[in-house]
């Protein structure tokens, strides 16, 4: 090839290739420029050939091209010859781009000038995807710092890739302390010694235990103590990796708020059922008490009428007659004392925080309403002074009227229910439990109270009739009153612990 064919040949290479390229002397002039180049920097060939190669940086790289360059021509130290670099290239607009550029020297054979050749790439788009991908990265960081539930991710030999702040706080561990060890260091017997084998069971045979499903089991931390924890799993590949993203939620706190309510469950149940009694008892001992009272009346009588003068009468009958009449009497005497025990309500009343009363009783009563479409609300004035009560009684009141009202509103399509505590007076404090049930119908709102009286086809009639009788011995009133939105308005009232020391014993 001749050599002006050569020459041209190379130039129509350099025009056509995509990344900028540009030869500079030994004092940064520029002594070609490609067309590459001129999409890149915005200036024509013309425009630059022959003057300082600066020209195209922005500061520092300015003010500090041509002395690197003397340097170079006196030491021969190197900088970015044969290596390259991340740098910026200025337009000729003023705008700054990243680009990387490579620099290689081009040294004649025969002793001619030497010459410097940079090749350019615009890594404006590079650069861009690095960003947003630092951002997202950095955004999801942010929200793995703030999500409750720990987040550990394994690889599937089972060594922990990813350790989240929360994991950190749960399990006590850093994720420096974690990070490539195995993920049963986590877990106490028996999980810590089965967890291997079940990684490999899955690699060999892709049989699942709970990825995708998850479980409650229990955690180790690193002091040595264990707790329950709910373990969901889940499954991702990232760029030929197999890993396994697990989420843990400790339920000490659940557990244990679980346990107090089943306590205070079963305690206010246990309450319930004793009050049913006393009332049916109280009930029975009232309709008893008259045919005995007749019994013994009819056997004195009797008794009188055999007992002649004369002494004509049997003996045996008067003996029968007799113990007869004992035993009635002694009939009489049990039923007084059990109604005197229940009419005296022996119960501790202490100073209690009604507010609180109400919000533990609500918690209780209101499980199971929100699947019901029941929008619930706590309306609780603050401030309330102590009102002195027998708790657990106050509380079977509560529960009773905020159950009614859920039995209420479940035959309409507007499911409403307010609990709410208000000041009356310095001496009185009102409950109240509103529904937008379908209200009371005047025959059955006549008889609310009364006992063994129900509109409930498995109900006893006595909850109302319970709940009155405790209001009563606590000082207050029971009323039901219709709500103005359409429903019922049961409220009550207690006398704040003022109240009750100005003015007495309740009773």
């Amino acid at each position: 090839m001749a050599p002006q064919e050569s020459v041209a040949w190379w130039k129509a290479i350099i025009d056509t290739a995509v990344d900028g390229i540009v030869t500079i002397d030994e004092t940064g002039l520029i002594r070609s420029f490609n067309r590459a180049c001129e999409r890149l920097f915005g200036y024509t060939a013309a425009e630059v050939l022959g003057r300082n190669v600066h020209m195209l940086m922005p500061s520092p790289y300015h003010e500090q091209h041509d002395g690197y360059l003397k340097r170079y021509r006196e030491t021969g130290e190197k900088r970015i010859i044969g290596i390259g670099r991340h740098v910026q290239g200025r337009r000729a607009d003023g705008s700054v781009f990243p680009m990387y550029l490579s620099v290689g020297e081009i040294v004649p054979p025969e002793g001619g000038e030497r010459l410097f050749l940079g090749i350019i790439h615009d890594t404006t788009e590079q650069h861009a995807v690095e960003h947003e991908l630092r951002e997202t990265a950095e955004r999801l960081r942010s929200i793995l710092a703030l999500v409750p539930d720990a987040i550990v991710i394994i690889d599937e030999m089972g060594r922990i890739d990813f350790f989240g702040a929360a994991a950190e706080r749960l399990f006590g561990w850093s994720a420096e302390d974690v990070r490539g060890r195995n993920v049963s260091l986590l877990m106490p017997s028996p999980y810590y010694e089965q967890h291997d084998g079940y990684l490999k069971r899955y690699r060999e045979t892709g049989e699942k235990r709970i990825i995708g499903i998850g479980r409650i089991v229990v955690g180790k931390r690193r002091d040595g103590s264990t707790f329950p924890m709910e373990l969901a799993v889940g499954e991702m590949s990232i760029a030929g990796r197999r890993l396994f993203t697990g989420f843990v939620r400790d339920l000490t706190e659940h557990q244990l708020a679980e346990k107090r309510l089943q306590s205070l469950q079963a305690e206010l149940l246990h309450v319930s059922r004793l009050s049913a009694m006393g009332e049916m008892a109280a009930a029975l001992a009232h309709e008893l008490n008259q045919p005995l009272t007749a019994v013994i009346n009819w056997t004195q009588a009797a008794f009188r009428l055999l007992n002649q003068p004369d002494g004509s009468a049997n003996p045996k009958a008067l003996e029968f007659m007799e113990k007869a009449i004992g035993q009635a009497n002694r009939a009489g005497q049990i039923i007084r004392r059990l109604r005197d025990f229940i009419g005296k309500g022996e119960s501790e009343h202490r100073v209690e925080n009604i507010n609180k009363v109400v919000e533990e009783a609500s918690a209780l009563a209101l499980v199971g309403a929100q699947e019901h479409g029941v929008r619930a609300t706590l309306e609780l004035a603050g401030d309330l002074p102590g009102v002195l009560i027998d708790k657990v009684q106050i509380q079977q009141v509560i529960i009773n009227l905020v159950r009614n009202a859920l039995e209420a509103l479940a035959s309409v399509d507007r499911r409403v229910l307010v609990i709410s505590t208000a000041l009356v007076d310095e001496d009185t404090v009102e409950v109240r439990v509103a529904d937008s049930g379908p209200g009371l119908a005047p025959e059955v709102a006549a008889q609310l109270f009364q006992p063994f009286v129900t509109t409930k086809e498995k109900g006893m009639g006595i909850g109302l009739s319970i709940s009155r009788s405790i209001i009563d011995n606590h000082g207050g009133r029971l009323v039901a009153t219709p709500n103005p939105g359409g429903g019922v308005v049961f409220s009550f009232t207690l006398r704040t612990a003022a109240g009750e020391g100005e003015g007495g014993d309740a009773e």
